[in-house]
């Protein structure tokens, strides 16, 4: 009897040992499925608009399913990577290789990366602006404030959230941001903030305001002016606003990726979002949302109009 007790000691033992060595994390997980469960996931605030709307379908094409998502500046999604609730993060960029090692070391495994959309950093400025159309040196001198248009710079705040390191990394090479840059609270707080202010000049994700079949977004195009930016691969001299075609063929020159982080190694719920979002009917609500689909081929035809 002493010894057959010791044997299920030992065997209960094992148990324990090799659920905890097999991949760390793998049994907090377990109580979901790719098409049931309930999961968190933090997202850039700047994509509110389009990744409410795959959650929308996805769940009511998987009752059993239910997405939290959590809306905040890119820099705070990161950093939820390492909160054991949080299964995704959806941002502007990918994980740099020692980030991507320190999670590695931290969950034993590596997360899956992909990206899904393009999006753009679209201008808007007051609809009693004379100024609505700028060149790539207008932007980055209104940034740096050594403009000569008498327009406030306004982001969505002043560090952590995707627009303002894509200012500062992509358009400033790593300069600071001028003093006379304003921050708002969240990307409607830019819309709303330039609507009031007639020397503002916001810098805010195409998401928020491109959307022409959105109620909401038609609402806010008719309190702003979306401004024409001058297209860098265009033969002659071409000013071009942020829509859907100039973002897919790079002819508008602010256009960023938007990519899925996935921190789960086995077939769950996080899974089943991202195949979601990777695969038709997913693309197919990036593209109804305006941004252009990285995942999908589609064709792209000049269409003509006969007098």
């Amino acid at each position: 009897m002493h010894r057959r007790l010791i044997r299920i000691t030992i065997a209960a033992l094992s148990v324990l040992v090799f659920s905890h060595c097999n991949n760390g994390r793998e049994a907090v997980y377990r109580n979901d499925t790719l098409t049931s469960g309930t999961i968190h996931i933090s997202v850039d605030e700047s994509f509110k608009p389009v990744i409410d709307s795959q959650i929308k379908v996805f769940e009511s094409s998987y009752p059993d399913a239910h997405i939290i998502a959590h809306y905040k500046p890119e820099a705070e999604c990161l950093k939820d990577l390492l909160v054991d609730s949080v299964r995704m993060v959806i941002v502007t960029r990918q994980l740099l290789p020692v980030e991507e090692q320190r999670l590695k070391d931290t969950l034993r495994f590596i997360p899956l990366q992909a990206k899904i959309a393009y999006d753009a950093v679209a201008l808007v400025v007051n609809k009693k602006s004379k100024d609505s159309v700028f060149d790539m040196t207008d932007v980055k001198s209104l940034l740096k404030g050594t403009s000569g248009f008498k327009l406030r710079p306004v982001m969505d705040g002043l560090t952590a959230t995707s627009t303002v390191r894509y200012a500062l990394d992509s358009l400033l090479g790593g300069q600071t941001l001028g003093k006379e840059v304003t921050a708002a609270t969240s990307s409607q707080g830019v819309i709303d903030y330039v609507a009031q202010h007639k020397d503002a000049v916001g810098f805010v994700g195409v998401n928020w305001i491109g959307n022409p079949e959105d109620a909401t977004q038609l609402s806010f195009q008719d309190k702003v002016t979306i401004a024409s930016l001058r297209c860098l691969v265009c033969p002659e001299e071409t000013y071009v606003k942020p829509y859907q075609a100039n973002i897919a063929t790079l002819r508008y020159p602010l256009v960023r990726g938007l990519h899925y982080i996935l921190k789960e190694n086995y077939e769950g719920l996080g899974s089943g979002f991202a195949n979601f979002l990777i695969y038709e009917r997913g693309q197919l609500i990036f593209r109804r949302a305006y941004l252009w689909p990285a995942r999908m081929q589609f064709e792209l035809r000049n269409a003509g109009i006969d007098e």
